[in-house]
């Protein structure tokens, strides 16, 4: 089921004090999100979840999530500059990238950050830019299809990423020799899941590929990096993944392989960015046009250039209308953008109470891969990124761009002044 956490006149009033189309982010809701995270997993003593900064990159969200005891999960240059701004340093930055720029990892380095090498190549990289550290993780590829019971979750010999186990056993003893001490597995096998199986079963896997890794290596495991993957309920028939379930699930595995065979100490992490913030976030939108041809459309002052997840992967997002969510869903709409791309359809075919001009649409859960997947495809704009404050007022942070903005990197051309740059 959809969040419906925030009433229609928190839309209203948002939409009466800031241009539409914005983002809108429920401060109470990413907290009260964190701190069920952290007491699912606080079995765990050294548990640190690593918000993935790539789902929303605002740094008043990532203080948020710093406040409430979170690191950060930082894929590029720029991220790790964010991070680096916000008061993350040391073993509060997760870095993991795949076809990783030397200079990336030399800057992770300088951060002092957690490396997650995603490639047997990259160790020689690291070498030469900025050293092997005592700590270092590996990203595992075990191959084939991922399953739980009979169902395929996820097929991970088709993904980029990772180490297969042979590799991993050579790259480990090759960073041993580089002077690594202690080592971290990572595996990321399934997206935006929210079967309350996941996570125990991925934990068990890695348990073990650790376990045996120490054994054949001879290093310690100092931490599993469950990584992503645990997802929202996009559709209303769907139920959320119990995150209290969850944890209960990953403790008993790791009593299973670790505590029963005398292990202690190795740490739990996780880099969560759907399951934080995703919910959390609205686009706050008007119908500005209707039209009528083979089909009813309900056209938007927001498009693609906001929210890409519905154009990009055909998925799902629910919609309501401010004053109308409990109306009769009694017409069928496509509700549209108005890029020139045909796929610029937030849905299709929608049951929606009649939507009347000047109504206030609301695309919801956005706050993951929504404004962080725009782009200006048309010349269109990103929007503003509002935060809907826990003791009831709006802040913007993240003003809307400009054509100024649009332009900046035209200051080299010769028609730049009339350009406004």
């Amino acid at each position: 089921m959809p969040n419906f956490s925030l009433s229609d006149e928190v839309f209203a009033k948002a939409a009466a004090e800031f241009p539409t189309p914005f983002h809108l982010y429920d401060e109470g809701g990413i907290r009260r999100t964190a701190r069920a995270l952290n007491k699912a997993f606080s079995w765990c003593e050294n548990f640190k979840e690593y918000f993935a900064v790539k789902a929303l990159p605002n740094p008043a969200i990532l203080r948020i999530l710093k406040e409430e005891g979170c690191g950060v999960d930082c894929s590029s240059s720029t991220e790790l500059m964010l991070a680096d701004a916000c008061g993350f340093h040391g073993a509060d930055i997760m870095f993991s990238a795949n076809a990783m720029p030397a200079e990336e990892l030399a800057q992770a380095r300088s951060l002092d950050a957690f490396i997650n090498l995603d490639d047997i190549t990259h160790i020689e990289k690291l070498r030469t830019h900025g050293g092997v550290p005592e700590c270092i993780c590996c990203r595992y590829n075990p191959g084939g299809d991922f399953t739980i019971g009979t169902t395929i979750m996820g097929n991970p010999g088709e993904a980029k990423y990772g180490f297969t186990y042979p590799q991993l056993e050579e790259g480990l003893a090759e960073l041993k020799r580089l002077g690594a001490k202690t080592f971290g597995l990572h595996a990321f096998l399934s997206s935006n899941t929210i079967d309350n199986a996941y996570y125990p079963t991925l934990a068990e896997l890695l348990f073990e590929t650790g376990r045996k890794l120490m054994d054949k290596v001879g290093m310690k495991l100092a931490f599993v990096n469950l990584s992503g993957g645990v997802g929202i309920p996009y559709r209303p028939e769907q139920s959320a993944p119990d995150i209290a379930a969850i944890g209960e699930g990953v403790r008993k595995a790791y009593e299973k392989v670790f505590t029963q065979n005398g292990i202690s100490g190795v740490a739990i992490k996780t880099e969560l960015g759907r399951y934080m913030t995703g919910p959390n976030g609205w686009l706050v939108t008007h119908a500005t046009s209707y039209k009528e041809t083979y089909k009813h459309y309900i056209g938007l002052d927001a498009c693609a250039a906001n929210l890409m997840r519905p154009a990009m992967y055909g998925a799902y997002h629910h919609i309501t209308v401010v004053g109308k969510r409990n109306a009769p869903c009694d017409h069928v709409y496509d509700v549209t953008g108005c890029l020139c791309e045909n796929n610029d359809k937030f849905a299709i075919d929608r049951p929606l109470p009649k939507i009347d001009m000047g109504d206030i649409v609301v695309i919801h859960d956005t706050g993951a891969h929504g404004f962080s997947m725009g782009y200006n495809y048309n010349g269109r704009l990103r929007s503003a990124e509002i935060l809907y404050r826990e003791d009831g007022s709006y802040q913007m942070i993240r003003r809307a761009e400009t054509p100024q903005d649009y332009f900046a990197t035209l200051d080299i051309d010769p028609c730049a002044k009339k350009l406004g740059v």
